[in-house]
């Protein structure tokens, strides 16, 4: 099948929760997906910019069904409260796990909770929110679970042995295992909902999408959402070969939510790995590791103090 990202199908009656949508690749994958006819749910944790994100697809895209929640995912208690309201829902045919830190702290931080940042805020909330979630997501018919993994797991690579960085903080190090962690999430949810015999076409699937490499300096400016200075703007075209805006960085994202030639397990990312087409990706082999997922659910069920449904 040929996918135009700017052609997309209607997705009119569906109902789609977008985490970390207030600007970024969450806010272009917000929009285009108002763009379909679907209820986009906007699950920011600044309320300010969140209606600035509202009021920005509502002037782009006339008759839009947005609206927003409040969620901080590096806070566990805020991920249960959000998940209890989006449980009341009648449907989630898409849970998209965007919100994260991009730019790491230089020293390493903990949450509210007591879990290294980085960690909490771009894997963990979204493992507690995916868990409280499922249900309803089983009870809506094909169903998709995106989780965003990141091109710098080819880039460096780690066995998750320690998620909470006590001794060896980095910066890049904590960003790529949070990454690493949400594409190894993402292929073993896949794989228990199918064991449980809640997966497949008529039930859940999950999918792992990246957005290769885009920088706010090559993407429209939106007023209240994306206004990148010239200096900015200047920088970052000098990366032009190699980089692209965010707005097409959420082609894949939104690919894997609607095409409906995709399945459960498959991984999306750009055509040229930084930039291009959304198409089909081969993930890295630890993505895939079942040894590595198994410490990771255990592990991480008992940080977030939940039991996985599946």
């Amino acid at each position: 099948m040929t996918w135009n990202p700017t052609a997309l199908p209607s997705a009119s009656g569906q109902t789609f929760v977008v985490t970390g949508a207030n600007a970024g690749l969450g806010y272009f994958t917000s929009e285009q997906l108002a763009r379909t006819g679907a209820q986009v749910v906007l699950a920011c944790r600044n309320p300010v910019r969140a209606d600035a994100a509202v009021a920005a697809i509502r002037r782009r895209v006339p008759g839009a069904a947005v609206s927003t929640l409040s969620i901080d995912v590096s806070d566990l208690a805020s991920v249960r409260s959000a998940a209890e309201a989006l449980q009341e829902l009648p449907r989630i045919d898409g849970l998209i796990l965007n919100a994260g830190i991009v730019h790491p702290p230089r020293h390493r931080e903990v949450s509210v909770d007591g879990n290294e940042l980085v960690f909490a805020t771009n894997f963990l909330g979204h493992f507690a929110l995916t868990a409280a979630l499922l249900p309803r997501l089983v009870e809506t018919p094909g169903s998709r679970v995106i989780a965003l993994g990141s091109m710098i797991s080819r880039l460096m690579d780690s066995s998750l042995d320690d998620l909470q960085l006590f001794d060896r903080y980095n910066p890049w190090t904590a960003y790529a295992q949070s990454k690493i962690a949400m594409q190894v999430f993402g292929f073993e949810l896949d794989r228990r909902v199918r064991a449980a015999g809640q997966g497949g076409a008529a039930g859940v699937q999950a999918l792992v999408a990246h957005p290769g490499y885009s920088i706010s300096g090559r993407t429209p400016g939106i007023r209240g959402v994306n206004e990148p200075g010239r200096a900015k703007r200047f920088v970052d075209n000098l990366q032009a070969p190699i980089t692209q805006g965010k707005d097409r960085g959420a082609w894949p994202i939104v690919r894997a939510v609607l095409d409906p030639t995709a399945v459960g397990g498959q991984y999306y990312g750009p055509r040229f790995t930084t930039k291009g087409q959304p198409s089909l990706q081969q993930p890295t082999r630890t993505s895939r590791d079942r040894e590595v997922a198994a410490r990771l659910f255990a592990r991480a069920e008992d940080f977030a103090g939940v039991a996985y449904p599946v």
